[in-house]
């Protein structure tokens, strides 16, 4: 993992540089991921997952759409929306956290397993849309679903 870093902060000095205005910008962005990850509740391996899966899950909609021929940016705007929305969701769960039982984060961690098995669905799906096999009984977990949810909302 500490590879990792190192490879990235290389890359963003190669590509930051490191004269005073850059300087300026790369801790601003810096003190700017410090007080986003402070109200999400910090940074641990349970938001790097659901972080990850957002991730994957824009990317793999992207080329999902892309291979459909249904890209929409309208949607991708929306659901880039919805992205933003969870994190509020989880940063709003933090603070009830510390408001109801500071240290214990009970509201916060239910919000990101939730967000993240959300997250997972959303990715197996569009992998299946990119055209990875997927094992037929999750297929059919995912086809019912989709049936609920269209019966749910009343288009089916």
């Amino acid at each position: 993992m500490n590879h990792i870093k190192e490879a990235v902060s290389t890359v963003l000095i190669a590509a930051i540089g490191t004269g005073g205005k850059e300087t300026a910008l790369s801790s601003t962005i810096a003190g700017a991921g410090v007080i986003v990850s402070g109200w999400l509740g910090g940074w641990d391996k349970a938001l790097q997952v659901l972080l990850l899966l957002m991730l994957v899950d824009y990317v793999t909609g992207v080329l999902g759409a892309i291979k459909t021929k249904l890209i929409d940016s309208e949607a991708m705007f929306w659901g880039g929306v919805r992205k933003i929305t969870v994190l509020f969701v989880i940063g709003l769960a933090a603070l009830m956290d510390d408001w109801v039982q500071p240290g214990v984060p009970i509201f916060r961690t239910a919000a990101v397993y939730f967000y993240a098995g959300r997250e997972g669905l959303s990715v197996i799906e569009n992998l299946g849309t990119i055209g990875v096999p997927l094992p037929g009984k999750l297929k059919q977990f995912l086809a019912q679903l989709s049936d609920k949810g269209e019966t749910k909302n009343g288009s089916g």
